[in-house]
């Protein structure tokens, strides 16, 4: 079984203004959990840019994170459970998290979910929104603290991870290279991105078109797949393509 694991307004703001233990550490912790159980593999954790209001409170960047698991079907529940439990021990105090769980297979209606999560990109909606489409859809929808409001954004992070056409992946790819390039086959190959693409066409890269590797890329979600951008290289005669800097995969 494919599911979809999303969480939203799990940390605060320290009073020096340092982040305590972001939501996205925390949704890599529970995908953690749940394969050390042995109860499924987990996909890496993609983190999804939702509205910055003034209505809407936010820690710093109002995003939701969101990974996909393959699990056996009897273990739903208990995957269910363990999310919960771990956000009400683990979330920040004064955060107000939520938890949003999608077996993709069993919604009916994709395309309202997938509306709900865009909007939640440009529009302010309400919690009782966020639950009548959870209800409609058969999709699981929890507060854990707070007043609950992270289920707007836990409900969104879900349906634009199912849309495979949002979000940037955590972390940033890490390579090792003498002459700081590598073929786009050596990159797919050595970290999770599925496929090298240029940021001004689409163009998909051949496997041994070389790029130059900039500081800290990363991988955004298109079609489905881990893609990593780039652009055509500037000043450098050895390779035809450079990494996009972080500024063009913010868009994302």
């Amino acid at each position: 079984m494919h599911i979809l694991i999303s969480i939203d307004d799990t940390d605060e703001m320290k009073r020096d203004g340092i982040e305590v233990r972001g939501t996205g550490e925390l949704a890599g912790m529970i995908a953690a959990r749940i394969e050390e159980r042995g109860w499924g593999r987990c996909e890496p954790v993609t983190r999804h840019q939702l509205l910055v209001h003034p209505d809407i409170p936010y820690t710093s960047h109002n995003s939701a994170m969101c990974f996909a698991a393959h699990i056996a079907a009897h273990r739903l529940q208990d995957i269910t459970a363990l999310a919960g439990d771990f956000l009400w021990a683990e979330s920040a105090p004064g955060s107000d998290p939520g938890l949003c769980i999608v077996v993709p297979e069993r919604v009916l209606m994709p395309g309202w979910l997938m509306s709900f999560a865009f909007m939640a990109k440009n529009v302010v909606l309400t919690k009782d929104e966020a639950y009548e489409l959870a209800g409609a859809l058969g999709i699981h929808l929890s507060e854990h603290g707070g007043t609950g409001d992270g289920v707007i954004g836990a409900m969104a992070g879900a349906g634009l991870r199912f849309s495979g056409n949002d979000g940037r992946f955590r972390g940033k790819l890490k390579f090792k290279s003498a002459d700081n390039t590598l073929t786009v086959r050596e990159i797919c190959s050595r970290t999770i991105v599925e496929q090298v693409k240029s940021i001004k066409d689409g163009r998909v890269l051949d496997w041994e078109e070389r790029v130059l590797l900039g500081e800290g890329p990363k991988a955004v979600l298109m079609n489905g797949l881990a893609v990593m951008l780039v652009e055509s290289c500037t000043g450098d005669e050895s390779c035809w393509w450079q990494t996009c800097s972080k500024s063009q995969v913010k868009a994302y």
